[in-house]
């Protein structure tokens, strides 16, 4: 969608609907503003962190804020594995990557080595802490999550030196019943389990967004109300069906956005009557 046409029309910044607003554009909640505290005193100490809930319920949003306040932190290095589905090959070029370290990936244990010895160097120095995100978690193998908890201590973990959070579907903690990460699901040092909205908490996000967008009087209150009642609780729901109704409105024009809009929108086809059968 055109953004000056919706600045034109609608007077938006933004499109306040599409996954990708400035991360000053989004809603923190007080449950995620009270994980995210919690994670950042956990960085100075080092250890796992998993945010966990069904499909539209926010948590990459979760893991976009928390990226943001920790890349605000000073001497804290974050680290985005961006393919977590990768076999441990992969695994260790992506680390090199993201943590600017030169690694073999042939050398599975050079790599292990070069990548504790040198975290474990700067934590003592007070030069850095290295935080990895990992999103839809629950598709890493098995032997990256437990090579993940093997780089991430020394000294029979008496010395952590990593912070890992993990963000994934329903899925990843029943990865953690899997005898090879039963350790690393029991070092799970603090979580973030994200359910379903409320309306109250739907509506709060449809009104953050239009006023972080720059109008906050761009749907009428009764589409407003509409939305949440249709959204079955979901924020990707609710935030998508948002997007088709301004893309409708900025098709027409700057037709206002309404429950008539919503209507014509979303009208369901008239049901054809089925033919009689002739009879013989």
């Amino acid at each position: 969608m055109n953004p000056k046409k919706l600045l034109s029309l609608y007077g938006l910044k933004w499109n306040p609907f599409m996954p990708d607003l400035p991360a000053e554009a989004l809603l923190v909640s007080k449950k995620i503003e009270s994980f995210a505290w919690r994670v950042e005193t956990l960085v100075h100490d080092g250890g796992f962190a998993l945010i966990t809930g069904d499909p539209g319920t926010g948590k990459s949003v979760a893991m976009r804020i928390l990226a943001e306040r920790l890349k605000a932190i000073r001497d804290v290095v974050v680290g985005i594995v961006t393919r977590p589905q990768s076999k441990v090959g992969d695994f260790y070029r992506e680390l090199a990557e993201v943590f600017h370290v030169k690694l073999s990936p042939a050398n599975r244990y050079g790599g292990f080595k070069t990548l504790r010895d040198r975290w474990r160097t700067h934590v003592e120095a007070n030069l850095f802490r290295p935080v990895l995100l990992i999103d839809e978690a629950q598709e890493t193998p098995v032997e990256v999550l437990s090579e993940i908890r093997l780089l991430s201590s020394a000294n029979f973990d008496s010395m952590l030196f990593l912070t890992v959070i993990l963000c994934g579907d329903s899925r990843l903690p029943e990865l953690f019943r899997h005898e090879d990460l039963v350790p690393l699901g029991s070092r799970i040092r603090t979580r973030l389990v994200l359910d379903y909205a409320t309306k109250d908490e739907l509506r709060d996000l449809l009104v953050h967004a239009m006023a972080k967008a720059g109008n906050a009087k761009l749907m009428s209150e009764e589409l407003v109300d509409t939305l949440v009642d249709h959204a079955g609780g979901n924020f990707r729901t609710l935030m998508n069906t948002a997007a088709e109704i301004l893309a409708a409105g900025t098709a027409s024009d700057g037709a206002k956005l309404d429950e008539k809009l919503y209507l014509e929108v979303f009208r369901l086809e008239p049901s054809r009557p089925k033919k009689q059968k002739e009879g013989r």
